[in-house]
């Protein structure tokens, strides 16, 4: 028997399904991106031609691609061209500095770092630091030494010769994460665990051929390529991809074309909300609402559904880890436990224990620890970080949870924001729940500030609506009424807006680093 024969004809990866699915789906439109539309025969097409290219230029299997740049179908066709050749690649954040992205090339072992021009200052500083062999744009380059721009190479003529010898255990993405503890980790994942994960999202999120869906949130983040557009390609969803998530752009394209799928985390949730123009466009196509990569807060979830009221929540919790998607709470569980991320996904198994390992008894905390064919292969470049996330034979998410009685789980806090005060622990998201549920509160961010009686305070950054007003006093008042006192803010802080990283993310660690010289006593309005 030819082992390797048998293992070509299992063999199931990115590349494999998008080929299955653009001879399913052949000439249907499949994704428009600023007057360019591909359809599922292009996409496939195109992403051969990239991969040709690329290997043509003397990258081998295995090596390591940076792409640095914002939303674009090239952005899109560049990492599956790079599953198809048989590449690594590594998105990186478009608003990284230039040590930041010269770290992620060396960290990587980064052969090739393409970028999109308007980016290209950035991309030279870093390369000057961290020198790679080969150099390239992703749409757009000028012609010249850095004429090899992947947009061109897309739209080229002709077939594309790329080899067929690949496994779906090799590695085909590294995602570098936030970083809030030292540097960040490559999360090293393979076809298998992403084909997995698209399992998950097709069954858990019901995606289905008749889909028009808005990509709006950043392509180099796991959830928008990984949980949506992706998964969705392959059912023969009907895709809108934009460069970001402008709160205009995304209502007005949702109205223009009838649009009826759409992923947001809180935050895009919330500013669109707050924007004039959700009162006035015709947003009553939207069917499939889903949101993420943050908690969200219960009263906005509420105000959504009620200004949304044909729309079906889908909550989807998990990590770049897992791929990303571990939970999904349907829309039919809403109603009775709208705090909660719902249940795992058919392809994952959580548990939530103690310290030892030990399952706790239903309704009480402990930490949420995985097992799935979705995880990732390793942190890459690191064993003890790999060996200290895989400790008894589980991964270790590093979010605090409660499971209850029938399998339901809801986020207490990530361990990092859990707040120390007095000896007592106090989870950050109970104290944002309830000051969301004053009406002149916009958003709001609970973090630890260093207090010299209780060694950490609990303090509350929070944007207030436009054209409402409340003082320290009321928002205090309003939170004993709702909280044990130790639990009411000893600091309440006004700002115009709280950080965000560009896939909406709230960055705590920013707020912790801003406000972390805030004495005890001080209440009032911080700068910016």
């Amino acid at each position: 028997m030819n082992e390797a024969v048998v293992a070509r004809a299992r063999r199931d990866t990115v590349g494999d399904a998008v080929r299955r699915a653009a001879r399913v789906f052949r000439d249907r439109p499949a994704l428009h991106f600023e007057g360019r539309d591909w359809s599922f025969a292009d996409i496939d097409a195109a992403a051969g031609r990239i991969g040709a290219a690329l290997l043509a230029k003397g990258l081998w299997r295995g090596d390591r691609v940076v792409a640095y740049g914002r939303n674009s179908d090239a952005y899109f066709l560049t990492f599956l061209a790079c599953a198809k050749a048989g590449l690594i690649h590594v998105p990186a954040n478009y608003a990284l500095t230039h040590g930041e992205l010269a770290y992620v090339i060396r960290q990587s072992g980064a052969v090739m770092l393409l970028h999109d021009p308007a980016l290209a200052a950035v991309a030279d500083a870093a390369a000057a630091e961290a020198p790679v062999v080969h150099r390239g744009t992703i749409v757009g380059g000028a012609e010249g030494d850095r004429g090899f721009d992947m947009l061109t190479a897309a739209l080229g003529a002709g077939g594309a010769d790329l080899p067929d010898d690949g496994a779906d255990d090799e590695i085909v993405q590294i995602i570098y994460t936030s970083g809030t503890t030292g540097q960040p980790k490559g999360v090293a994942l393979s076809h298998r665990a992403l084909m997995s994960q698209y399992m998950s999202c097709i069954i858990a999120n019901e995606y289905s051929r008749t889909d028009r869906c808005l990509a709006a949130l950043p392509l180099y983040h796991v959830a928008e390529m990984h949980a949506f557009c992706i998964p969705m390609l392959l059912v023969g969803s009907e895709q809108w991809l934009i460069e970001a998530p402008a709160p205009a752009t995304c209502l007005e394209l949702i109205e223009r074309h009838r649009l009826n799928s759409f992923f947001a985390p809180p935050t895009v949730w919330i500013t669109l909300l707050r924007h004039g123009d959700f009162a006035t466009r015709d947003l009553n196509s939207l069917r499939n609402i889903y949101y993420g990569a943050a908690i969200m807060p219960v009263p906005v979830l509420n105000e959504l559904l009620q200004r949304l009221p044909g729309a079906r929540p889908f909550n989807c919790y998990g990590q770049s880890e897992i791929a990303p998607l571990a939970t999904v709470l349907k829309p039919e569980e809403h109603l009775a436990r709208p705090a909660s991320v719902g249940r795992p996904a058919i392809n994952v198994e959580t548990r939530i224990v103690d310290p030892d390992m030990n399952d706790v008894a239903p309704g009480q905390q402990g930490e949420i620890v995985h097992r799935s064919p979705q995880l990732l292969t390793y942190y890459w470049n690191n064993p003890e970080e790999t060996a200290k996330a895989f400790y008894g034979g589980w991964f270790h998410s590093g979010d605090v949870g409660v499971m209850d009685a029938e399998g339901y789980i809801t986020i207490v806090d990530r361990l990092k924001d859990v707040i120390n005060t007095g000896g007592v622990l106090v989870a950050s998201r109970e104290v944002e729940e309830a000051l969301f549920t004053h009406e002149a509160v916009s958003e709001v961010a609970v973090i630890a500030v260093p207090d010299p009686k209780w060694v950490e305070a609990v303090a509350a950054v929070v944007v207030l609506r436009a054209g409402m007003t409340a003082s320290e006093a009321e928002l205090e008042a309003h939170a004993r009424e709702l909280l044990a006192s130790y639990k009411v803010p000893k600091r309440i802080i006004f700002t115009d807006h709280l950080p965000k990283n560009t896939a909406g993310k709230l960055l705590k660690r920013q707020l912790r680093a801003i406000y972390s010289g805030t004495s005890s006593g001080v209440m009032g309005v911080a700068a910016d």
